[in-house]
């Protein structure tokens, strides 16, 4: 469709001359996100700043039947935030006022395009502690991250996004502005509709304000290294920590080809002959620490570990952190098309998920790369290829279904923290029966009729 001078119009009354981008030039910056194979030209973008503009918006929109596609930062890597079918496009990244920190009851309430490193450095000067990470968080926003349901390498011990939504603000395509949820961690006042909009990837309503769950800030941290000349002996050493008792704040994998492609951009001393690294993170009170520190060292060397050591101060402990935190970065400037993708098996079954990706790049003669939040099974296995060679990228399509095949084989996900949307839409049948696919129709059906919402994410169209 093509919007009209008249809708346009309205649109710069909602939200001003400033709030509205209508030129090639500037849309082009809004058909893509985190993927690398997905577009979709919008034909506006608004940025509202308040509540009442995204309702008058979205009644607008529904009026005249046009799709609207709800983002943050866009740096979700699943085509959620893509325009596929034009459109208006509404950033929410102006609406980024930290409202309140409660600190006697431990609880945040902020627009949701505040970036959520931003929110975590107010939060340090209170001495409180928003937990989800995902590696984006310097770029990443709050309705983002809730929308996705993000989650991160604190996931293993804190838990992801839904665990500290409190309340929200949210507006349905017909305008109602509705206040969910409350300020209390315990609250069973019927459907949990917050937990409902939290991963609903954009498709139910527009989430303007959230209220989550604070935790104090722990006080006292150490990193471990560990490396391992097979990536499966890391895996394994993992889920022995974890069965001792020991429960890191963060477990992370980086396999050897993220290993050397770090240290040929950044060297940060990184092994170059392991096969794989694991970085643990050990946070809590101090004696607490230092003891759960020497079990994941012992733990890691009687597994077999080449080397498993305490980083020696803060400095090398960030170095650490900023490699793995570069992991993706690396991936994604090496290969014209990557498949970034997200499965997650129970724990224990990670040595053998890691075993089968192994076998699968084999099969296909591909460049896999491994990476991941290794303490909670979410695996994070990357296709090296190229869109423009349809024979090389026929093999990584053929390589990315037999990934999640096996993850599902498991008792896994197709999806630990990524979500749906474009990406992995065509697999959902796989991984739920359709009697609960069409549950999920009926749930967009009572929120969006009209399916305005982000039109054409998660399932296919039967």
């Amino acid at each position: 469709m093509s919007l009209s001078a008249s809708t346009l119009g309205k649109l710069r009354h909602i939200v001003g001359a400033k709030g509205l981008l209508t030129t090639q030039v500037d849309l082009a910056a809004y058909s893509f996100d985190g993927t690398s194979n997905w577009k979709g030209m919008p034909e506006a973008v608004v940025f509202p700043t308040t509540a009442e503009q995204v309702s008058q918006i979205l009644k607008l929109a529904t009026e005249q039947g046009i799709p609207v596609t709800p983002r943050g930062a866009g740096s979700n890597l699943s085509g959620g935030s893509v325009p596929v079918l034009g459109g208006i496009v509404l950033c929410t990244t102006r609406m980024n006022k930290i409202i309140e920190i409660d600190t006697a009851n431990f609880t945040v309430t902020t627009e949701v395009g505040v970036v959520l490193n931003d929110l975590n450095r107010e939060l340090a000067r209170h001495k409180l502690f928003f937990p989800p990470d995902p590696q984006s968080f310097l770029a990443a926003t709050i309705g983002g991250c809730v929308s996705e349901n993000a989650g991160g390498p604190y996931a293993v011990k804190y838990g992801v996004f839904k665990h500290y939504i409190l309340g929200m603000t949210a507006v349905l395509p017909t305008g109602a502005i509705l206040a969910l949820g409350g300020t209390t961690v315990k609250n069973v006042t019927g459907y949990d509709l917050p937990q409902l909009l939290c991963g609903s990837e954009g498709t139910l309503a527009v989430i303007t304000q959230v209220t989550l769950h604070l935790l104090p800030l722990p006080p006292a941290r150490q990193t471990v290294l560990a490396v391992f000349n097979e990536v499966i002996t890391a895996g394994q050493a993992v889920h022995r920590v974890l069965a001792e008792g020991i429960l890191p704040a963060k477990i992370e994998l980086m396999d050897n080809w993220v290993i050397r492609r770090i240290e040929e951009v950044a060297p940060l001393g990184l092994p170059l002959e392991a096969e794989a690294i694991i970085l643990f993170e050990l946070d809590g009170i101090p004696a607490a620490v230092e003891r759960e520190t020497e079990g994941v060292i012992n733990i890691c060397r009687q597994e077999g570990a080449m080397e498993a050591r305490a980083a020696y101060d803060v400095k090398e402990a960030e170095n650490f952190w900023t490699a793995r935190r570069a992991g993706f970065s690396a991936i994604f400037g090496n290969s014209p098309t990557v498949f970034a993708e997200d499965v997650t098996v129970p724990p224990s079954r990670l040595p053998e998920v890691i075993g089968r990706i192994q076998k699968i790049a084999e099969k296909y003669d591909l460049t896999i790369v491994i990476l991941g939040h290794a303490g909670d099974g979410n695996l994070h296995p990357c296709v090296l290829t190229d869109e423009k060679n349809a024979e090389h990228y026929g093999r990584a399509e053929k390589a990315v279904h037999d990934i999640f095949s096996a993850a599902l084989e498991m008792g896994g996900s197709i999806s630990g923290e990524h979500g749906i949307g474009l990406e992995k839409k065509q697999f959902l049948k796989q991984a739920m029966p359709p009697e609960a696919i069409d549950l999920l129709r009926g749930i967009k059906k009572v929120f969006d009729p009209s399916g305005i919402l982000n039109p054409g994410k998660i399932w296919e169209e039967a």
